[in-house]
């Protein structure tokens, strides 16, 4: 089992002049622990599941490509793009430029949008969710278009581009991986086995919970003729090492939960990350734990 990093809040001591330097050093510790992975929200103003919507939020593709500059080793993404924040013209650019200049370390991350709030707020178009869908299927229609290095027009009915050249094309091969994040069984998860190399859900659903969305990915996969095992099933959760809360013990049992449902890459935020401590035990003991499940 691979485990990853997702970093949702930057609300660390010393304030807003110190975020850069916490956030290098949360990286490079990442990186040298093990981590296979490295998140950021790609929201504009913070979660109400996170904290308060006045908290800092950095933007995400500057955020990673500042993290991609003092890392070496470990992959890099959003968890995840809300299709309606960039045209995926530039969003296929933006990912490029992440995974040229990281070395071919980049993921894109990527869903239909949910935060209303901070789309009025910014005055980003907020359509209702049907049309954010349709946007989404189009986006990855687009972005497979351009990193297949295809230089054509392509004519949808929410997108229209006269030109798909992009160069210059990822590092990774034969591009970079996409993770269609969501639940949604009719459209999400039929979204990630037509077009998708991972998903993601939330490990807060529960073991019955994830093997039910698992099992109708898995019926989306062979109604379209996609062998399901190429798909990585990554799930999103919270670790909290600290007394009175929990033990590396408690994080290798469940990890190996999630590895007997089926996941290979749990990602994990953690409330006190800032500490670095988190992340060496880790690197100690949960890693090496669960690298053969």
């Amino acid at each position: 089992m691979k485990i990853g990093l997702q970093i949702p809040s930057f609300t660390w001591p010393g304030g807003d002049a110190a975020i850069g330097q916490h956030l290098a050093e949360i990286g490079q510790r990442a990186d040298e622990a093990g981590f296979a992975s490295l998140w950021v929200m790609d929201h504009f103003f913070q979660i109400q599941f996170a904290g308060p919507v006045e908290d800092p939020m950095l933007e995400g593709y500057s955020a990673l490509s500042f993290l991609a500059a003092v890392t070496r080793r470990v992959t890099l993404g959003t968890l995840v793009t809300g299709v309606i924040y960039r045209y995926p013209g530039i969003l296929a650019k933006t990912v490029s430029t992440l995974d040229v200049l990281s070395g071919g370390r980049a993921w894109l991350g990527i869903g239909a949008g949910w935060y209303e709030r901070e789309a009025k707020g910014l005055g980003t178009p907020y359509p209702p969710l049907k049309e954010r869908f349709e946007q989404l299927e189009e986006a990855l229609q687009i972005v497979l278009q351009m990193w297949a290095g295809t230089v054509a027009p392509f004519e949808g009915k929410h997108f229209h581009l006269a030109e798909t050249l992009n160069q210059p094309q990822p590092v990774r091969k034969p591009r970079p991986p996409i993770m269609v994040g969501g639940t949604g069984e009719q459209k999400t998860l039929r979204m990630v086995a037509q077009y998708a190399d991972a998903c993601n859900l939330f490990d807060r659903m529960g073991a019955d919970a994830i093997r039910h969305k698992l099992d109708v990915l898995k019926r989306h996969c062979e109604q379209l003729g996609r062998p399901y095992e190429e798909i990585e099933v990554t799930t999103l959760g919270t670790a909290h090492l600290a007394p009175g809360a929990q033990s590396a013990d408690d994080i290798i049992t469940h990890c190996k939960s999630l590895a007997a449902l089926g996941v290979h890459h749990a990602i994990f935020n953690m409330p006190n990350v800032s500490e670095l401590a988190p992340l060496t035990v880790f690197k100690e003991q949960i890693i090496p734990a669960v690298a053969d499940l």
